[in-house]
């Protein structure tokens, strides 16, 4: 039985979603589990898998094409069957009802039409070729291969990036810098800033094994668990409206090439801080080699940033919308401070809290980070 591949939601509010490259061909054989498409939305480019096995087949939608959540793309079906009749006659992405974002359509209306035919065909171009292409933010369509056939190979990706204008963005670098945008322009932020001192998060941290947790996964942790004393600070913001997230899933801000993604631990709250950092280390892992998958980075309820380990000793975060909130980590360095009205050298930590003041008000975003300090000093009562 022929099963339908579709455009997944990879986030709340999503619309649409833009083919980055199908990894598989027409006619291909493939397993469940096997990566089939890469898919680009308002937070990264991520890998959708296949659900069943079978023979990718009918398929309607192409590298570059927005298409809208939900619409099936291709099928899977059996050897020697037929896709459904209806596949054929679909409206293509172009023509659904359900209108692309903003960005999309901008995108969408500064490039070229397409001839006839044109977009039937996707470049011959080898997986690592691929690949690299998407890391560098280049353009396959305009690559002509030098390999068999006209494949394109990974020597003519680093040729085509080489004399791209050095203004080009790739597509992590460029979702980046919309979002970043949308969020500081239209989310009314305000900052709370408090130094903490680290010296319970230090033994604790040593306790367990400096080499099987960080930092940021003790914060992730404890973070979680004074989230559930404060909802709000959990909430989303959704069209006017404050919801209230039955789950605590803290994303976690990672660097890649060109840009920022943020990897969700699912719930954080209730997992054991081992395990948070078994999870947080294979996503950064996955992330640096753009091998995130859709439920990586969806269902994040509020953002976790840390550049301790940069050296950066404060900063102020943008939020990450529908959240209503970001915490921001700066470094671990002693200073000297006032202790029973003695001068006294702590290691201190400085955290930065971003709040959505449609959501929150300073003084209830003042009470959760007063108690956040307090589980940092005494991480031991919040772990167990």
């Amino acid at each position: 039985m022929a099963t339908s591949i579709v455009m997944p939601a990879l986030e709340m509010a999503q619309e649409t979603g833009k083919i980055v490259s199908w990894l598989k061909k027409e006619g291909e054989t493939v397993s469940k589990g096997d990566v089939l498409l890469e898919v680009e939305t308002d937070k990264a480019v991520v890998e959708v898998e296949a659900t069943a096995d079978g023979v990718l087949a009918g398929v309607k939608s192409h590298e570059g094409d927005v298409v809208p959540v939900g619409q099936t793309i291709a099928w899977l079906v059996a050897p020697g069957e037929q896709p459904p009749a209806d596949s054929a006659t679909a409206a293509p992405a172009a023509r659904a009802t359900t209108a692309p974002s903003l960005s999309a359509r901008a995108e969408r209306s500064s490039q070229p039409a397409a001839a006839p035919g044109e977009r039937s065909r996707s470049p011959q171009i080898s997986p690592k070729a691929r690949r690299l292409a998407k890391e560098k933010g280049v353009d396959i369509t305009k690559i002509v291969g030098t390999g068999p056939d006209g494949t394109i190979s990974s020597e003519d990706v680093l040729k085509a990036a080489a004399e791209a204008p050095a203004s080009g963005l790739s597509a992590i670098a460029r979702l980046m810098a919309e979002r970043t945008t949308q969020s500081w322009t239209q989310v009314p932020h305000f900052f709370l800033v408090r130094e903490v001192d680290a010296r319970g998060l230090i033994e604790i941290r040593e306790k367990l094994g400096i080499t099987v947790v960080t930092h940021t996964d003790l914060l992730v942790a404890i973070t979680a668990r004074v989230l559930g004393k404060h909802p709000k600070m959990n909430a989303t913001w959704d069209n006017g409206n404050i919801r209230l997230n039955p789950g605590i899933n803290v994303s976690v801000a990672m660097a890649v090439q060109d840009g920022v993604v943020g990897a969700v631990i699912h719930p954080a709250d209730k997992t054991a801080i081992t395990d948070i950092a078994s999870q947080r280390k294979e996503l950064s892992e996955r992330a640096r080699s753009g091998r995130l998958k859709p439920a990586d980075v969806t269902g994040g309820t509020f953002t976790i940033t840390n550049l301790g380990m940069y050296d950066v000793d404060a900063f102020n975060a943008i939020i990450a919308p529908p959240q209503v909130a970001i915490l921001a980590v700066g470094r671990i360095a002693d200073r000297v401070i006032a202790v029973n009205g003695q001068p006294a050298v702590r290691p201190m930590m400085t955290l930065t809290l971003s709040g959505d003041h449609r959501v929150v008000d300073g003084a209830q975003a003042a009470v959760f980070l007063k108690d956040l300090a307090e589980a940092i000093r005494t991480p031991g009562n919040w772990l167990g």
